[in-house]
Order: C-alpha cells, then structure tokens, then sequence
C-alpha cells in the first residue's frame, strides 16, 4: 500500500491541552505531518520551544505584548512571527495548508473557524463553541466553499466513525456518553459545598480546566449536543445523552432497521486527534490496547437533570434555536471562568446562565455580527449577575 502524502498542519491553540497532544502525535508519526502555522494566546515561552522544535513557516501569539519575546527568540529561525486576533485568521490563508485543527477555547475559535472555511480548508474540530454559537452559518458556509469539518471530540469522533461506510443509511438517533464528571451520584446538597480543587479532579481524561468544568456540570454534553445537532443534521430529540462511567464506549449510532454501531477505546484523546489528522487512512500507533477483561461490566445511566441543570438548559437553548445557544455559551464561558477563580459556587454556574437566556435579547436568524453582539451582551449580564452574587456574600 503507497504510503500516504504527508499533511501540512495549522494548529490553532498548539500551547493546550488538545494543541499539546495534537504535537505529540505529530512526533509520534514522523513524517506523516509538516507543521505550517502554530498559534497560541499568552503562552509564549511554551510557543518558542514548540516552534524551535517543528520549525514552522509561521507562528502567531494572540497577545501582542508577547510578540517581542517570541519574535526576539525565534530571530535566527526561518519562522515568520506574527501577533494579535486578527492575524491568527490570516495565517490560514496560506496555499501550504491542508489541514487546520482548530483547539482554541471558547467563542475565540469561530471567526479563524470561519476563515478557514472560506479558504476551503480541511478542519479538524476541537472547538466545539464554534458550532454551539454558530452552526446555522458553519454548516451552510461548508457547503459553499467546498470545505469539510472532521470532529475531534472523542463523542463526535465517534459518531463521525460508526457513519462511515453508511452514506445512504439514515440515522434514527444517536447516543452521546457521558462520564458523569467527578461529581456523580451526588445531589444539589452536596454539590453546594463542593470546590474548584474538586472539580477539576475528573476520573477518567486529561482536559483544560475550562473543559474539565464543564464536565462538572454536565455542560460539556450539552454543548456536543449542540454540536451533534449541526455535525450530523439532526433533530434534538434524536440526541440522548447516556451517563458511562467507564468512558469505554465513546458514543453509539442507531439506525432505521434497529442496528447499532458504537466506537470503543480506552479515554485517551490522542485517539481522536489521531484519527482527525490522518482521515480517511488509520496510522499505526504506540498507544495503550484496550483489554475486554480489563473492564467486565460496563454501566449506563440516565444523567441527573435536577442535580445537573446544565444538561436541560443546553437542550432548551437548541430547541429555541437563534442566538438561544450563543448566550448560553458566552454566558457559560463567563462563569466557570469565576468559579475558577473562586467568585462562585458550584450551583451558581446554571443559575446564573439560566438568568442570562432570559434576560438577554433574543435574535431568531442572527448573522456574525449578530452573534457576536450576542456575545458581548450575555458576556455583560453574566458578569452583572455574578457581581450581584459576590456582593451578597
């Protein structure tokens, strides 16, 4: 079998956990990749030394005041340097590119997202707001400009694998799994009390702590199922949601004729990523087999709504539809970055998004610009309220 072409890649967000892992695949295939484009936010000196390692043609640090660093340690390299937000979307204008993997946190991703799309760029999606806020304009942009989305999230990758081969077989629904978080099992009692420290201890993956949060909070499911709704054209109600401890079976198919498909593995996200970079052809890989007798019983739950609104909210957002699931997203970035910080409890992260989707005006077929108005708002009513709640402490 010929070997296939070696990929030239843009990695958005090379200094994350998902942009890390992405480079570590890319060592671990040598000369399956070229790296062309790295871009990061404030992480400058993690930046340098990934790019004296993979000496791209150009890297881009999205916080200007970092750009005499980088540019200063990079001067006798052949890396053209660039900083600031709007150069992290030039840069995917370049001809070299085949594939950008887009692993910038939040609503940041959407607009490079874009411009990728515009370009007819392969896109490796790990930016799942991009989609949440946007997918009415992502999904028709796709079709335009001949470009194509391959989704890294371990429950997308999944579905996205278990269709293969199923062109003309129509889906009847699809099951998204979830872990349940460090938190399950527990009531809103309990969970009043609980600590950032807490919550960032998820049992079974190695994410971000804004992804890990979410996690917590079961928003991380609700932003796939967005997600799902516009990767697979779906309706909300062929998307449940299956609480899997074991994080074995990463998400499931069901066909018309009453089949199942569903993906398994261990929960590494290298698999993923893997697969994403090197689609449509599986690469041998050095990473941990999965063993059956390593895992006798698997087990499946109904997530717990009462205990976890974030879940309902995410689905009452996408039945809504318009700029519904911008706000819960802007308004949800908002506050896990406080709890973070420790401004807020635990169950006041879907109090105050809940608040947020009232409050803030709704636009039934909104635009960019639209959207990211949307944004600025719920971003302003979100710390609104979550000033309130420090106050009254």
């Amino acid at each position: 079998m010929e070997a296939p072409r070696k990929k030239n890649l843009a990695i958005l967000g090379s200094t994350g956990s998902i942009g890390c892992q992405a480079l570590e695949v890319v060592r671990q295939l040598p000369g399956a990749f070229s790296v062309e484009v790295l871009t990061a936010g404030n992480n400058a000196p993690l930046l340098i030394e990934q790019a004296m390692e993979f000496l791209p043609n150009a890297v881009v640090i999205g916080n200007e005041s970092h750009y005499p660093q980088v540019s200063e340690a990079l001067k006798n390299h052949p890396i053209k340097v660039f900083a600031g937000k709007e150069a992290v979307s030039e840069v995917l204008e370049f001809g070299t590119i085949d594939l950008v993997l887009t692993a910038l946190v939040g609503i940041a991703g959407l607009e490079p997202t874009i411009r990728a799309i515009e370009h007819g760029k392969t896109i490796a999606l790990a930016n799942k707001e991009t989609l949440v806020a946007g997918g009415h304009l992502i999904t028709g942009m796709v079709n335009v400009h001949r470009a194509s989305i391959i989704p890294v999230d371990s429950e997308h990758s999944a579905i996205f694998q278990c269709l293969v081969g199923e062109l003309f077989n129509p889906v009847e629904k699809i099951f998204l799994t979830a872990s349940g978080g460090p938190f399950r099992g527990m009531k809103r009692d309990a969970l009043g009390k609980v600590t950032r420290k807490q919550a960032l201890d998820h049992p079974n993956w190695d994410m971000g702590d804004k992804i890990t949060i979410d996690s917590a909070t079961l928003m991380n499911k609700g932003l796939e199922v967005i997600e799902a709704r516009w990767l697979f054209d779906l309706r909300p109600d062929q998307i449940q949601v299956v609480v899997h401890p074991q994080s074995i079976i990463h998400s499931a198919v069901q066909f018309e004729d009453g089949s199942m498909k569903a993906q398994m593995g261990l929960p590494d996200m290298k698999l993923p990523i893997q697969y994403a970079l090197t689609y449509p052809v599986r690469q041998r890989s050095g990473m941990e087999r999965f063993r059956f007798l390593d895992y006798p019983q698997l087990s499946f739950e109904e997530p717990d709504n009462e205990s976890f609104p974030c879940l309902d909210l995410a689905y009452r957002s996408l039945e809504k539809g318009g700029s519904m699931p911008c706000i819960l997203n802007a308004a949800n970035e908002i506050v896990v970055e406080a709890f973070l910080q420790d401004a807020i409890g635990f169950l006041d992260i879907p109090e105050v998004i809940a608040r947020c989707m009232e409050e803030v005006p709704f636009t039934a077929d909104p635009d960019l610009e639209a959207l990211l108005e949307t944004d600025r708002q719920a971003r302003d009513a979100a710390r609104m309220l979550i000033g309130r709640i420090r106050k009254n402490k």
